[in-house]
C-alpha cells in the first residue's frame, strides 16, 4: 500500500514515535517462552503462537488477563511472568534462543531519521518504563529518542494517552507526526490520536488487518520510514 502521492505523507514529520517488540525489536522468542512458562506455573493451558502474538503491545497486566480469558488482571500471574521473562532475559546473555534482535534497517534508519534537522523520534510501547529503558540502553539510543512512553506513563494502548503525551512534550501536531507500530493496538492508538497511522509488515500481526483499521501506509522495509519525512 503505497501513498507517497497522498499530501498527508508530502508535508514533513516532525515525530515519528515507534512501537518496540514487532516493530524495531524481533522478541517473539523470549516473549511466548516467557508466557509458555508462566500458564503452565499456573496450570493454565497457553492458547497458541498467533494468540500469544496477538496480546503484545497491550500492558502486561491486560495482555496477560486476555490471554488467559479472565474477566480482570491477575496480580499472581503478572507477577510470575516477570519473574520467568527476567531469568529467560538474564538466560539470553549466554542462549540465543531467547535473544531480542533487531529487525533489518533498523539501526541505521534510525541513525539517519535522528541526524534530520526538525525531526523528533519517540517510543511508545506497552513494556514497562524499565523495560523500554533497557532495550534503549542495550542498543545505545538514549540520545536518540525525545521522547519514551511506556505502560508505567499512560492507559494502555488503544488508548490515545502515549501519543497525546508525547506530542505534549515535543511540541508536535498531530497531522505531522506518525506512530510506526506492527499491532492493531498501534494502529487503533494512532487513529484515536488524530496522527499518521503507520503499518510494518513485519510484525506480529498481519499487515492486512492493520490496513483494515486505519493503517494510511504500509512499509515492507524499515527503511522505507525515511519517506514518511521526504
Amino acid at each position: 500500500m503505497d501513498r507517497r502521492g497522498d499530501p498527508r505523507y508530502s508535508a514533513a514529520m516532525d515525530l515519528i514515535i515507534f512501537d518496540l517488540d514487532g516493530t524495531l525489536i524481533n522478541s517473539e522468542a523470549i516473549l511466548l517462552g516467557a508466557q509458555v512458562e508462566t500458564f503452565a506455573r499456573h496450570g493454565l493451558v497457553h492458547p497458541g503462537r498467533e494468540a500469544g502474538l496477538g496480546v503484545v503491545g497491550l500492558t502486561l497486566n491486560i495482555a496477560l488477563m486476555r490471554l488467559a480469558g479472565l474477566a480482570e488482571p491477575d496480580e499472581a500471574l503478572t507477577d510470575t511472568y516477570r519473574e520467568v521473562f527476567g531469568a529467560m532475559r538474564r538466560r539470553a546473555e549466554t542462549d540465543a534462543s531467547f535473544d531480542e534482535p533487531l529487525f533489518p534497517g533498523v539501526s541505521e534508519t534510525l541513525a539517519t531519521l535522528a541526524a534530520r534537522p526538525g525531526l523528533k523520534l519517540g517510543v511508545a510501547t506497552g513494556k514497562s518504563r524499565r523495560g523500554a529503558e533497557y532495550i534503549i540502553e542495550r542498543h545505545g539510543w538514549q540520545d536518540l529518542f525525545a521522547t519514551v512512553q511506556s505502560a508505567d506513563d499512560a492507559p494502555s494502548k488503544p488508548h490515545p494517552g502515549m501519543i497525546l503525551r508525547a506530542m505534549a512534550e515535543t511540541g508536535a501536531a498531530p497531522e505531522r507526526t506518525a506512530m510506526v507500530g506492527d499491532s492493531s493496538f498501534d494502529i487503533e492508538m494512532a487513529v484515536a490520536a488524530g496522527v499518521v497511522p503507520v503499518a510494518v509488515s513485519w510484525g506480529f500481526q498481519p499487515a492486512a488487518s492493520l490496513v483494515a483499521l486505519g493503517a494510511r501506509h504500509l512499509i515492507t522495509r524499515f527503511d522505507e520510514v525515511a519517506q514518511l519525512t521526504a
